[in-house]
């Protein structure tokens, strides 16, 4: 995809690119916000990441703009040093899909623009993820453990799906309530409860290939596990 970062602080704006090239993507920058709108009113981008103040038009004002001429939503990310609750509420309001506040972790940029993308571009065509003996029907959001189905929750969907497709990867708790609950604050008593129902449901012991491995403090991993391995446990 190509992503349009509006960032006129170079290093901010390196660290921006840097991240969101690490996804895959390709990034065209902009350092005012006029600069944004003749691309845009030239072409379409697939997503925007925008600082609010900047020269020329406001990254608000980008926002408005795109809301307004695009059909077509367009996923949009302030990263901003405007900090109050009412920048933030004006800034979403504005048709912002997320908001993160300067300086930014970086893991947590990761998953919110994940997130929004996902939400924008559901993978709805896509062929079945299979790993071992599990299989994920992405379109009917359906998991099979040895072609037969397995009964999960919405959020337990989400969750196992997410562990193996980014199975071997430590994920860290922020990671995983922003990426799948969309927040960063709530208990993460939350996680562990889902993690253990999926320990159960899947059956994710070491004869099956895959186990979950808590991190303490940290998060979760989900650890492919060699043919011998698993027999001998």
């Amino acid at each position: 995809m190509l992503i349009g970062l509006l960032e006129d602080e170079p290093a901010h704006a390196a660290l921006l690119r840097s991240a969101i090239e690490s996804l895959g993507h390709d990034v065209i920058a902009y350092i005012d916000g006029s600069a944004m709108l003749r691309e845009l009113q030239r072409r379409r981008l697939d997503a925007l990441v925008i600082d609010w103040q900047v020269p020329g038009v406001s990254g608000i004002e980008v926002v408005r703009w795109v809301r307004r001429h695009f059909e077509q939503r367009v996923p949009v990310v302030f990263v901003t040093s405007r900090d109050t609750e009412e920048d933030i509420i004006e800034g979403l309001d504005s048709g912002a899909d997320d908001y993160l506040v300067k300086p930014f972790r970086r893991g947590e940029l990761l998953a919110r623009l994940r997130a929004v993308l996902r939400r924008a571009y559901p993978d709805s065509g896509a062929a079945p993820d299979v790993f071992g003996a599990y299989r994920f029907d992405t379109r009917q959001r359906q998991v099979f453990l040895a072609d037969a189905p397995v009964e999960l929750k919405p959020k337990e969907y989400e969750l196992a799906l997410y562990l193996f497709r980014n199975q071997g990867r430590l994920l860290a708790h922020d990671e995983l309530l922003v990426e799948l609950w969309g927040v960063s604050h709530i208990d993460t008593r939350t996680v562990a409860t889902h993690i253990s129902q999926l320990r159960r449901k899947l059956d994710l012991r070491p004869h099956r290939g895959f186990r979950i491995v808590p991190v303490y403090g940290a998060g979760y991993r989900l650890e492919a596990i060699a043919q011998e391995e698993g027999s001998a446990s």
